[in-house]
């Protein structure tokens, strides 16, 4: 069983109330986040993702839209999982039902997309050239194709979160 009992070794990014994103670092500089000329911005297309996940597409790539609530995200990167918090005492706890919630989630159904490489977390109101240090996570993902899969899970009465879990496919 993995423990988390350094809740301040794992990094997290808030939002300051719209949807995260995970933009591939390849193409960053190419989301405009909420402050441009265009009549439809990056940022109110990421609004507009009903659900736990979407994709949006930015250049020849995609963006993974982190829907629902604007909840503080944590990587976890060893399990290839982004953990969004909605309600737990502490973080401590939160990370600790990790394993009870992956035992126990009903995921949605399955999306694929291919990225180019790292990934970067973070607002979607940001344009992707102007991220300040402490707004961001960069998540090391090899090129290919991955599965994206998303579930809300409630591992006991104080503790709801909801899982995003990216897998490489073969």
């Amino acid at each position: 069983m993995t423990r988390y009992a350094d809740p301040g070794a794992v990094e997290e990014v808030e939002s300051g109330g719209g949807p995260l994103t995970v933009v591939p670092e390849a193409v960053l500089s190419s989301w405009s986040g909420a402050d441009n000329d265009e009549s439809e911005t990056d940022d109110g297309r990421a609004c507009g993702v009903d659900g736990y996940t979407g994709l949006v597409a930015i250049g020849q790539s995609q963006a993974l839209v982190l829907g629902d609530d604007p909840t503080s995200t944590s990587v976890l990167p060893e399990r290839d999982l982004f953990v969004r918090w909605c309600a737990a005492e502490s973080e401590e706890e939160l990370l600790g039902s990790v394993d009870a919630a992956l035992a126990h989630a009903a995921w949605e159904p399955e999306r694929h997309r291919d990225v180019p490489g790292p990934v970067v977390l973070f607002d979607s109101a940001w344009p992707g050239d102007e991220l300040e240090p402490d707004s961001h996570l960069r998540v090391e993902l090899g090129p290919g194709r991955y599965s994206v899969r998303a579930a809300h899970v409630e591992p006991d009465p104080e503790t709801s979160l909801h899982l995003v879990q990216l897998r490489r496919l073969p």
